[in-house]
């Protein structure tokens, strides 16, 4: 019998019931030794010192229960960010001396701490932001495996260090990539420990130095990645702990003259608003992943269990909260009164509640934000289309204590805006189509290109998609998840059009060299 900590959770994994045994019992011992912690105050960490303001606290709770406080969490100011951004700058000149190979040591000494907390990382997940066992699970897992593999992608390519051709017989030349300094790294709820990994050790794994802005509503889980990089050996003042309100914050930080690089998983908005005001007096790297409105295509040979099973877990899965999750359904219009009643029962079978509990796979919303933006979305559906099942706030005994909204399926005519907007919640609009080009034409119609996927029984429609279908991430026939899953080393995660930035993301084999610039070094040796 495996060992809990020797299970390895993905968003894709279908273990054995009783191999899981071991792991819901660590999974139990966890939740209790982090509802322990829960209601102290969390300082600021610049350069190594704790600090705190003097401004109103942020009171992170529960959407399982917002009686529940995780923590209280400080609100910096423009002066702390000031202060951190310095710090930053003058353990940037240390830090990237360090060589390379060592401070791959160092991070990967981090992943290997992750590991090791997995199951306190995964159960604070699960209380913090509403996942459920497994979804909080692969969040541990894949935080891990992005700093192996972009440790992995420094050491292949020799620190980035490349002997180039000679012009005269008395010259050495070296391309060699380095830090550009500071970088700003600003990170979303939804997965506040993979997507925090992932965008920070990147930057340092380059030899930049960090400071970090967790999510408001994932205050505790920042707090556990820098205490975990702190014990692996990132030096105080490489990495700086902010955490602050939203744009007050935020605007503080990417706006600060001596940052470098921005780091950001947010909404569009957001992202855009820094993009366009980061760079003043020349171009300044800014790396994003904003988002998307992702589409399923089902055809009429496709296997419609499977295309069920798929659309059904990238939709519900944390919620519909993710930027990969499946929030529309093109399907062909011979299969498409079956396909929807074999997905409204996959709906209908989700077990929701405490998420933190071993057998439910559906919990809240993150806040009271997400649930107003539901029910405006479920207002226009009740307009523009049909709603097939849900469409209302859940209550009754756990429901009435936290964020916890019905999945609902919609379905709606093709020119609805039910099909272009992000509602970053359990909502699922269908339609019907009458061929693979009006499909792709519906696909392709949004500002997003996140993650698509399709399902289809005939190769050339497959082969076809891929090439036409304007996404970065693209799934066939995958039961899994339709468009969800992705994993470091294995999908690459890039968005295309309004869902990225940089063309190359994150999980993929070019991630790291964005944040590093080219040096040419031209040595001349006469005799």
């Amino acid at each position: 019998m495996q060992k809990p900590e020797d299970i390895k959770i993905t968003y894709t994994t279908k273990a054995d019931p009783a191999v899981l045994d071991a792991f819901h019992g660590a999974y139990d011992a966890a939740l209790a030794a982090i509802r322990a912690e829960f209601g102290r105050e969390y300082p600021l960490m610049i350069g190594g010192e704790e600090l705190r303001s003097d401004a109103a606290p942020i009171v992170d709770v529960s959407p399982i229960d917002t009686s529940v406080v995780i923590g209280r969490f400080q609100a910096a100011t423009a002066a702390h960010v000031d202060q951190a951004v310095k710090a930053a700058k003058a353990a940037q000149r240390t830090w990237g001396r360090v060589p390379w190979l060592e401070r791959c040591t160092i991070l990967r000494r981090a992943a290997q701490l992750i590991r090791q907390h997995k199951f306190e990382l995964a159960a604070l997940m699960s209380l913090e932001v509403g996942k459920s066992r497994m979804e909080a699970m692969g969040d541990a897992e894949e935080s891990a495996d992005l700093i192996d593999y972009y440790c992995q992608q420094q050491e292949d390519a020799e620190g980035f260090i490349k002997r180039m051709n000679k012009i005269t017989p008395v010259e050495t030349n070296t391309s060699v990539l380095r830090p550009y300094g500071v970088f700003a790294c600003i990170a979303p709820f939804n997965f506040p420990l993979a997507l925090s990994c992932g965008m920070s050790s990147a930057a340092l794994i380059a030899g930049n130095t960090v400071v970090y802005k967790p999510a408001e509503d994932a205050g505790l889980t920042g707090w556990k990645l820098y205490q975990l990089y702190i014990q692996a050996g990132v030096p105080a003042g490489a990495f700086n702990f902010l955490t602050g309100v939203g744009e007050d914050m935020g605007d503080a930080l990417w706006q600060h003259p001596q940052v470098d690089g921005v780091v950001f998983t947010g909404s569009k908005q957001v992202g855009m608003r820094i993009f366009r005001g980061f760079s003043s007096r020349w171009v300044k790297p800014v790396l994003m992943e904003l988002g998307g409105k992702n589409p399923a295509v089902v055809m009429d040979t496709a296997d419609l269990d499977a295309a069920a099973e798929g659309v059904a877990k990238s939709a519900w899965g944390l919620q519909n909260q993710k930027c990969s999750a499946c929030s529309r359904v093109y399907v062909h219009k011979d299969v498409a009164a079956a396909f929807t009643e074999k997905l409204l029962a996959k709906t209908r079978q989700l077990s929701m509640g405490d998420p933190s509990e071993r057998d439910v796979n559906y919990g809240p919303v993150i806040s009271e934000q997400a649930v107003r933006k539901y029910e405006a979305a479920v207002a226009r559906a009740r307009e523009e289309g049909e709603v097939l099942t849900g469409g209302a706030r859940l209550s009754g005994g756990v429901f009435d204590k936290g964020h916890f909204l019905a999945p609902t399926v919609v379905k709606a005519p093709l020119g609805s805006s039910l099909f272009t907007e992000e509602f970053f919640a359990p909502f699922l609009a269908i339609g019907e189509i009458e061929s693979l080009d009006q499909a792709l034409a519906e696909a392709n119609k949004v500002e997003y290109g996140l993650t698509a996927g399709i399902f289809s029984g005939k190769p050339e429609e497959l082969e076809r998609y891929f090439d036409e279908v304007e996404a970065g991430v693209v799934y066939a026939n995958k039961r899994t998840g339709a468009t969800t899953g992705a994993w470091p080393g294995a999908q690459p995660f890039c968005g295309w059009k309004g869902s990225g930035g940089s063309g190359k993301g994150g999980c993929g084999p070019y991630y790291v060299a964005q944040f590093m610039r080219e040096q040419t070094r031209t040595l001349i040796v006469e005799e």
